[in-house]
């Protein structure tokens, strides 16, 4: 095959050799023309090309396999062996798991377990590693059947959402208790009212148009604000009203808009429950209690 590929190339070589000569030839009549030379590519035969196209497309294998797959480059030869390989032997297929356990195991150990700790408490301590790792394998093994995969699942998903009440308290609890302070306080005022949800409100001015319904879609201006004074939105500043479904905004809004006629602009009152509870919303902390100024200009058709 190597006398082929060297007689492939020679012949090649002389074929261009002539080709070459013929060109100058040419090109000398054509230039008495003026006329521009004919261009003379080099090249090789496929067989010859094949092989350098194939090494060409080598390059950085050796890098990928370190940086990659983690492989040690001192053990190309064995590489080179499986390369060589065009089916698994059952033993092959026995290390081929082995070493995915190993992979596996660094992950969980390295990567999944910080991770899960760390969704429980901010801490990658706070759950036992042991036995986190015999859970993971039994899951795998299907040994130690005493609760169901689906049950397991629901399991940890309870805790979990335990687990963030929990913190998520010991984070901004202070928000939720000066919210209940406020409104305890902000209760007591004449000009306040209380519904039964907890949802108080003051009439600035009293509106005589349509009361919208839930599925209404309305045009307002608004303000919005913590209890510290802190304004996180308005409607004013932009110069433009918003509009909305009612039934497309926290609970409190959807109540005080259903009671509102066109035409009223009121200040509400917005205990957490009925505004975004446990979850941070932009410049909103959790558990806040929100004041809003919001005036309804119109229910749109």
């Amino acid at each position: 095959m190597k006398i082929i590929k060297f007689l492939c190339v020679f012949l090649m070589a002389a074929l261009c050799l002539s080709t070459g000569a013929a060109t100058k030839k040419t090109s000398k009549k054509k230039n008495k023309k003026n006329t521009a030379p004919v261009e003379v590519v080099d090249t090789i035969c496929v067989d010859s090309f094949s092989y350098v196209f194939g090494k060409a497309n080598s390059n950085g294998l050796k890098k990928y396999l370190a940086q990659q797959m983690g492989i040690d480059t001192t053990y190309i030869a064995d590489f080179l062996k499986g390369f060589e390989s065009t089916k698994l032997t059952e033993a092959d297929m026995r290390e081929k798991a082995r070493i995915a356990g190993t992979e596996i195991r660094n992950q969980v150990e390295n990567q999944v377990y910080p991770q899960a700790s760390k969704q429980v408490n901010d801490s990658i301590d706070i759950l036992n590693k042991v036995l986190f790792l015999n859970g993971f394998r039994d899951g795998i093994s299907g040994q130690n059947e005493t609760i169901s995969m689906d049950s397991t699942q629901a399991l940890v998903q309870k805790q979990m959402e335990y687990y963030h009440r929990v913190n998520m308290e010991r984070k901004y609890g202070a928000n939720r208790l000066a919210g209940e302070e406020f409104l305890k306080l902000n209760a007591k005022k004449d000009s306040v009212k209380t519904t039964e949800s907890g949802l108080q409100y003051k009439i600035l001015t009293q509106g005589t148009g349509e009361v919208p319904v839930a599925t209404s879609r309305v045009k307002v201006n608004y303000e919005g604000k913590l209890i510290d004074g802190t304004v996180f939105d308005s409607s004013y500043s932009r110069k433009k009203p918003a509009s909305f479904g009612c039934n497309q905004v926290i609970k409190g809004w959807t109540e005080a808009l259903t009671m509102m006629p066109v035409g009223s602009k009121w200040e509400i009152y917005i205990p957490q429950q009925l505004a975004y509870g446990d979850r941070e919303q932009g410049k909103i902390p959790p558990f806040s209690t929100l004041i809003f100024t919001v005036e309804l200009l119109e229910i749109e058709k």
